[in-house]
């Protein structure tokens, strides 16, 4: 640790108490106004971390709705094809601990959701998952137990739904482009069509 490395003392220190409001908001379940943005969601970032303590973020998403809530104190989030690296799921089978980050599009608040999760294989809960009458693989199940709105400074400061601060996709390298730069004898142009042909074919 370096000399000027802050103790959680410190930082508490450098910050000061947090507001009643924000201290309070904190609750151990689903109501029916996080159900109701779940509801709304078609996006998640899922955060684990291994047994050694080394993260993980991953986003998530399907149609508004797809994480599905099974109680005011449980949720499942289906898994769908992907690359097959399961850094996710690797870590959740190690460690249980998760983190999720509802956003909705529009929406600057977002909803904080977390707990302990085990991966189900359970053919009933896959179906009910379903997207295009294709299961998902698995489920992360995930027993709640802090639940929390965040306020919107962050989608405020950066104007993410802003129309005037979208970026042309096309100014930036191609990502069959990005991935032949970084590993040897990749081929930037049949990277991109056999990315292109995944997404096509491969979503569910």
């Amino acid at each position: 640790m370096s000399e000027d490395a802050l103790t959680p003392v410190d930082v508490r220190d450098c910050y000061g108490e947090p507001s009643v409001l924000a201290r309070d908001k904190v609750m151990p379940r689903l109501d029916g106004h996080a159900r109701a943005f779940i509801a709304r969601s078609p996006f998640v970032v899922l955060g684990t971390a291994d047994a050694d303590g080394r993260q993980d973020v991953s986003p998530r998403g399907d149609p508004p709705g797809f994480v599905r809530v099974l109680g005011e104190r449980t949720l499942a989030l289906p898994d769908r094809p992907g690359n097959r690296r399961i850094d996710s799921l690797a870590n959740v089978a190690s460690q249980p601990n998760v983190a999720l980050l509802f956003i909705v599009p529009g929406f600057d608040d977002t909803l904080r959701v977390n707990g302990r999760a085990r991966i189900s294989r359970d053919p009933d809960l896959l179906a009910s998952l379903a997207v295009d009458g294709k299961p998902a693989l698995s489920a992360l199940v995930v027993e709640v137990e802090e639940v929390f709105m965040h306020c919107a400074k962050a989608f405020i400061r950066s104007r993410l739904w802003k129309p005037d601060a979208q970026q042309n996709r096309r100014e930036f390298p191609s990502l069959g482009r990005i991935i032949a730069d970084q590993v040897a004898g990749v081929d930037a142009a049949a990277a991109d069509v056999a990315i292109d042909e995944n997404y096509r074919t491969e979503l569910y």
